[in-house]
């Protein structure tokens, strides 16, 4: 094992800093090209997850928005959708970073999209006890309607 390699295993900072410095002075051969690799990958894995995740919330909650508000509205006189839209617009906010600091996720967001929309049916499901079949069996949104700060389906409360 490399001084690299073992110092990966007992100082992460350490072992960042001095690969870094490496790179700077392109002593390519230096590298721990093996750990490097590694965590090239679970960054982007990282990110990957994070749009899974900033997806599934923002769709579920645009989901129980659109189809039960109105029947919510009706029982509950008082209920005007404030803690959806807080939680929409806070993902909308998470996503428009993640994309901006990982552009290279837009390439990979409609398909994320409708890889994602089954779970968020499921979620939207769990929190209103609305019946699957409540929803469409496709995503109805599109890309820029799920990043559009405007966009909530057909009401504005």
């Amino acid at each position: 094992m490399t001084d690299l390699a073992t110092l990966y295993q007992t100082d992460y900072a350490a072992w960042a800093q001095r690969n870094a410095e490496l790179l700077r002075e392109r002593r390519f051969d230096e590298l721990d090209i093996a750990h490097l690799l590694e965590e090239l990958s679970d960054m982007g894995k990282s990110d990957r997850r994070e749009l899974h995740s900033r997806l599934l919330v923002l769709l579920a909650h645009l989901l129980k928005w659109e189809y039960p508000y109105q029947t919510l509205a009706d029982r509950w006189r008082e209920f005007d959708g404030r803690s959806w839209r807080s939680t929409i617009i806070e993902q909308r906010k998470q996503l428009a970073d993640l994309l901006k600091q990982s552009p290279g996720l837009k390439g990979i967001l409609a398909d994320t999209i409708a890889a994602t929309y089954p779970d968020a049916i499921e979620l939207a499901c769990d929190e209103s006890g609305l019946p699957p079949a409540t929803f469409p069996e496709h995503c109805p949104y599109t890309v820029t309607e799920l990043l559009d700060k405007t966009f909530y389906p057909n009401t504005q409360p």
